[in-house]
């Protein structure tokens, strides 16, 4: 995990780069939209470009967290983490999740998560009239890739939430390029039809599930009875 490592914690510092500019940048208004969905024996197509230029990542953790639920397996953080990298330089890879700090096995996750790689952001579960607790996290991640949009070529959305398709839409137009990554069927097609790229996870799960050693285990506390 060395290469996370160096990545510099003051924005201050950080210089715009040049932003993708791929073949398929600029089109007729015509593009097939079935490009975006990448055929699973070829997921990886996605990485096997030298134009990706430096990486942001964006992860919903409670939308993740249902995603691999569905998939049945849990996720192995350091995996994903350098599977969307895939080799690039990385800016910055967020993870945006609910808290209640009183859980400790939950903050031990989230100590986990700052000491590999990620910038954990977080918001107070607040209780909702069904006795469920939730924090909607849409707005940081929506600001965070809009004003980090000057310093990175490609972001990578781990979420299929619809109410991100705005923000999403008005980075594509700053010029970077937007892959989103989640499971087809909770996947809003707003959001994939803004996005360079849709990768579904069930074509990569091999490469981001946790093996059977023991280790740290997720899980929101909100909405637990799911």
């Amino acid at each position: 995990m060395t290469i996370f490592n160096q990545q510099t914690d003051n924005y201050k510092l950080l210089r715009p780069q040049p932003h993708w500019r791929g073949e398929n940048h600029i089109n007729s208004g015509r593009e097939d939209e079935d490009t975006k969905i990448l055929d699973p024996s070829v997921s990886r197509s996605m990485f096997n470009t030298s134009n990706r230029g430096r990486v942001a990542i964006f992860i919903d953790g409670a939308n993740l967290f249902y995603a691999a639920l569905q998939l049945g397996i849990e996720i192995d953080y350091a995996k994903l983490l350098c599977y969307l990298t895939d080799s690039r330089r990385l800016l910055r890879a967020f993870f945006y999740t609910g808290i209640d700090r009183a859980h400790e096995k939950q903050q031990g996750f989230l100590l986990w998560m700052r000491r590999n790689g990620y910038r954990v952001v977080t918001k107070d579960l607040v209780q909702v009239p069904d006795g469920s607790k939730k924090a909607n996290l849409d707005v940081e991640i929506a600001v965070d890739m809009i004003n980090l949009a000057p310093y990175y070529d490609t972001a990578v959305l781990v979420s299929g939430d619809g109410d991100l398709t705005y923000a999403v839409n008005a980075v594509t137009y700053k010029g970077v390029r937007v892959e989103v990554a989640s499971v087809r069927g909770m996947t809003s097609d707003s959001l994939i039809d803004v996005a360079d790229y849709f990768m579904d996870l069930d074509s990569i799960k091999e490469h981001i599930q946790k093996d059977s050693q023991p280790g740290y285990n997720y899980r929101p506390i909100y909405n637990s009875s799911l």
